[in-house]
């Protein structure tokens, strides 16, 4: 099931699950369903190329991440264990810019967040642990990475993390705001 949300672009994905007396089954990914559900929304095709996975705690909060062009990704979440805030912020288009999609993601849901190029990304873990995974269309590059402030107030994002405990590497303490951003997304098409 593809679920669009008020962004273009950026969608929910939930699998079928086939369950029984032994527990579930599901299809994380198939290509091809990928290609004949989701092509036609995105009006183009999607690669994925690296599969990343990361564990975090109660309170940690990632991002606002993404890679500069010509090295944008769009990239395929899910929480494998526990639950995860998930925000896509848009930096790409005109009438959305600097808008955001939050979808909480959890092992329980099973339910993937699609996040297209020209997109911030960043979550927060609302459980004890999570262990989150995500698809990415383009390989990491370090010299494109750039960010924007996950405590930005002007995003109105509901992080649902008391200031408090929020966990933050230094490097996500250090994006600027959204007032003193210059979008790098703004000559791209993809």
């Amino acid at each position: 099931n593809i679920i669009k949300t008020n962004i273009n672009g950026v969608l929910i994905i939930e699998p079928r699950l086939f369950r029984d007396s032994r527990g579930y089954f599901f299809e994380s990914f198939s290509e091809r369903e990928f290609d004949e559900k989701v092509t036609p929304i995105l009006g183009h095709k999607v690669h994925f190329s690296q599969d990343n996975e990361s564990m975090s705690s109660y309170g940690v909060m990632r991002g606002l991440h993404f890679q500069r062009p010509p090295f944008t990704q769009s990239k395929l979440v899910r929480s494998v264990k526990g639950s995860v805030l998930d925000i896509a912020v848009d930096f790409e288009g005109i009438t959305n810019y600097g808008k955001h999609v939050v979808m909480e993601l959890t092992e329980d849901n099973h339910r993937q967040f699609f996040i297209p190029k020209g997109f911030a990304h960043g979550f927060a873990v609302l459980s004890e642990t999570a262990v989150f995974q995500y698809k990415c269309d383009e390989f990491y590059h370090p010299e494109a990475e750039g960010g924007i402030s996950i405590l930005d107030d002007s995003l109105g994002i509901d992080w649902k993390i008391p200031t408090e405990h929020a966990n933050l590497s230094e490097k996500d303490t250090r994006h600027e705001m959204l007032k003193n951003f210059d979008s790098p997304f703004s000559m791209q098409i993809s």
